[in-house]
């Protein structure tokens, strides 16, 4: 057998767990600094848990879990019409209950109407864990991939959309990636809707704005016109969607528009709230992206975008979608307001928001623009050469003062030439190597070099914890 992985897998060796732990670590430590607290839930859910939730397209791409036991005699003829039932496109629990989570979103709404009694409101949860989707892969897009959300529920103040804000453009500017902070309203949405024939066309055309950067606006509108639109209602839909201009320019005709429409007035006047009291850089004019650096807070960019959906049906207010600048890949980040996700699951009127981080996405772009830093590698920092059973020991003395001391260490596994001890600490870039001989262990000494600047000196067994292995 041939090994292999499944399509839209991978394996991560040290280097690239490294440079992944390194964006966990600043999420995570932001989240922290802003109070969310950590949660985890289960890989799978309950299928019913999860379908019906991310609207016709995501429902696709949902991972199920075939059930055991269906070698099972008595379960044969089950099992049967189970398996007609899906050829027929509808779903069968005698194949399958079970599925993998396709977000954290909702099994966050479900972790919390099932504790909703004990727990303190607001209540701000952050979450670094894997999803699975049925996708296509491609670059930035896999079947398995990680997701850190951070969600506040219990509160409607518009002050969490502007934290979560100041949540991005923090992690962003730690990791020196300079981005695009798009906005838009679901309200906005489904007053287009309205205008469009009736609320109940916002899902479709939501759905349909959402791939207008996959497949542009002719192939929009063809998909619009299958699904029962008139071409007035079209066109409005397109003069909707070609809305540009600064900032303020986008929120006057936006106005416009929607004079007298109490929904999407309400939408506009959430993002003029978000817009005006943010600390992130208003979009003023066609910025030169490349002029960008990533410094400050102002050098991060929050602007208004229409054509933003996010299709997913549980979003009823602010929108988010974060883009890398000068790359050419997805969004890295994205969320909004849901104000009734936990009434799925029997408890209504819990209002919440969120973003997320795509920690693949953001990895590709920074290993585009080699925005990792220097010493994001580092792993062991001192390799001792094994000379010899008694040196090994002591070196296995001084070895463990060091590691109390916090500096990464390891012993080469057997006694060999120094030519191979070598070879080993250079293929694993470890900068310093200790060589205590028979020499050195009579001496009371261990010599250690400098692999980087090839200089060595002796060093007292007593004074090495006191040497600097820094650099």
């Amino acid at each position: 057998m041939k090994p292999s992985l499944p399509q839209g897998t991978r394996d991560f060796d040290a280097a690239t767990v490294r440079k992944r732990n390194y964006i966990f670590d600043t999420i995570k430590t932001v989240f922290e600094l802003y109070g969310f607290q950590p949660l985890e839930t289960p890989a799978m859910e309950h299928l019913e848990t999860l379908m019906g939730k991310y609207g016709e397209e995501g429902d696709k791409l949902i991972f199920k879990i075939l059930n055991n036991g269906l070698d099972n005699a008595e379960k044969a003829e089950k099992v049967k019409a189970g398996f007609e039932k899906i050829l027929e496109g509808k779903s069968s629990t005698a194949l399958t209950e079970r599925a993998l989570r396709y977000d954290l979103t909702i099994p966050f709404a479900r972790y919390v109407a099932m504790n909703y009694n004990q727990l303190t409101m607001p209540f701000r949860r952050y979450q670094l864990q894997p999803v699975w989707r049925a996708d296509r892969p491609q670059k930035g897009r896999y079947r398995e991939f990680y997701q850190c959300d951070a969600d506040v529920v219990g509160s409607k103040s518009l002050l969490n959309e502007l934290e979560l804000v100041a949540m991005y453009t923090t992690v962003f500017n730690r990791l020196n990636l300079p981005v695009e902070i798009r906005l838009n309203n679901r309200k906005i949405l489904t007053a287009l809707a309205e205008q469009c024939g009736g609320a109940d066309k916002m899902t479709t055309i939501a759905i349909a704005i959402d791939k207008l950067d996959k497949i542009g606006i002719d192939k929009v509108k063809e998909e619009l016109q299958q699904r029962g639109l008139s071409g007035e209602q079209i066109d409005l839909i397109q003069r909707f969607l070609e809305i540009n201009g600064t900032n303020e320019e986008k929120l006057a005709t936006l106005k416009a528009i929607f004079s007298g429409n109490e929904t999407g007035e309400a939408g506009i006047s959430e993002l003029e709230y978000i817009i005006e009291t943010s600390n992130v850089k208003r979009q003023t004019s066609d910025i030169n992206k490349s002029d960008i650096s990533p410094d400050s807070y102002q050098d991060q960019t929050l602007v208004i975008d229409p054509t933003l959906a996010r299709g997913l049906n549980y979003y009823t207010g602010t929108i988010f979608e974060v883009k890398a600048l000068n790359v050419k890949i997805g969004s890295i980040g994205g969320g909004g307001r849901y104000d009734d996700l936990t009434g799925l699951f029997g408890v209504p009127n819990v209002p919440g928001v969120g973003i997320s981080f795509g920690v693949d996405r953001i990895y590709d772009v920074l290993t585009e623009i080699n925005g990792f830093p220097a010493d994001v590698h580092t792993g062991t920092r001192v390799l001792f050469f094994n000379l010899g059973t008694a040196e090994a020991l002591k070196a296995f003395e001084l070895m463990q003062q060091l590691r109390e001391k916090g500096i990464a260490v390891e012993l080469f596994h057997e006694p060999s030439k120094f030519d191979k001890q070598f070879k080993y600490a250079e293929k694993k870039e470890i900068p310093f190597v200790a060589i205590l001989g028979s020499k050195e262990l009579e001496s009371g000494e261990v010599v250690i070099k400098n692999l980087k600047t090839g200089t060595q000196s002796p060093l007292a067994f007593g004074a090495i914890t006191d040497y600097s292995f820094a650099g």
